[in-house]
């Protein structure tokens, strides 16, 4: 693939949560882009010269630039293009406190979610349910104390930094949910991580994105 002047690349991979974060944002700002799928058994010389530290995606090549990991390339889009919708709040505390919340889910929430992918036995699988549940009753009780009554996104009325964070992992408790018949998100008990999780469903259907090979 020979890059262009200006262009948006995407790397990434279908089944990644990761760059359904990168896609949402891009998407929703409207941000014209080429996405590459990135075989991860066979990565290219391409992708692995624009992160050749890491080596994963979600990957963005931006004026032939490159910026990874997913959080990072999120806060990058808002700065470069820093048109509605916002995906982070104006005030620097408000915006400290989404950063905090997300980092705190992908510190916290995903490496459990892993944990009870992997479980070999019932009696590990259900300890790391309960885990999870703990976790998930922290980030409920944080996100309402600090952004009470901000609905459904704690952006406003549109999707935002935390909202694409959180949601673009919505089809993995979904897809737990169906193999393990495991609730991991419980519309009574979580009800802001479930609200969020059905984020992707938002997707808009524009944004100018082609699909490479």
């Amino acid at each position: 693939m020979e890059e262009k002047q200006g262009e948006v690349v995407l790397f990434g991979t279908w089944a990644s949560p990761y760059c359904i974060r990168v896609e949402l944002a891009l998407k929703l700002k409207g941000i014209p882009y080429e996405y590459v799928e990135e075989d991860l058994k066979n990565k290219s010389e391409l992708f692995l010269s624009h992160n050749p530290v890491h080596k994963k995606v979600p990957v963005l090549v931006h004026n032939g630039k490159s910026i990874a990991e997913s959080l990072i390339i999120l806060e990058y889009i808002e700065e470069c293009w820093n048109t509605t919708p916002k995906l982070l709040p104006e005030d620097p505390h408000q915006r400290a406190k989404v950063h905090f919340w997300a980092n705190y889910y992908d510190q916290k929430v995903v490496p459990i979610f892993h944990i009870i992918l992997r479980a070999k036995g019932k009696e590990e699988r259900e300890k790391a349910i309960e885990d999870l549940s703990q976790v998930l009753k922290m980030f409920e009780e944080g996100i309402e104390k600090d952004f009470p009554g901000q609905n459904p996104f704690f952006n406003g009325e549109s999707l935002g930094y935390l909202g694409i964070a959180i949601g673009s992992q919505g089809c993995n408790y979904k897809a737990v949910h169906e193999a393990m018949d495991a609730v991991l998100i419980s519309e009574i008990k979580e009800p802001k991580v479930s609200r969020m999780g059905k984020c992707s469903e938002e997707l808009p259907s524009d944004g100018g994105d082609t699909t490479a090979s």
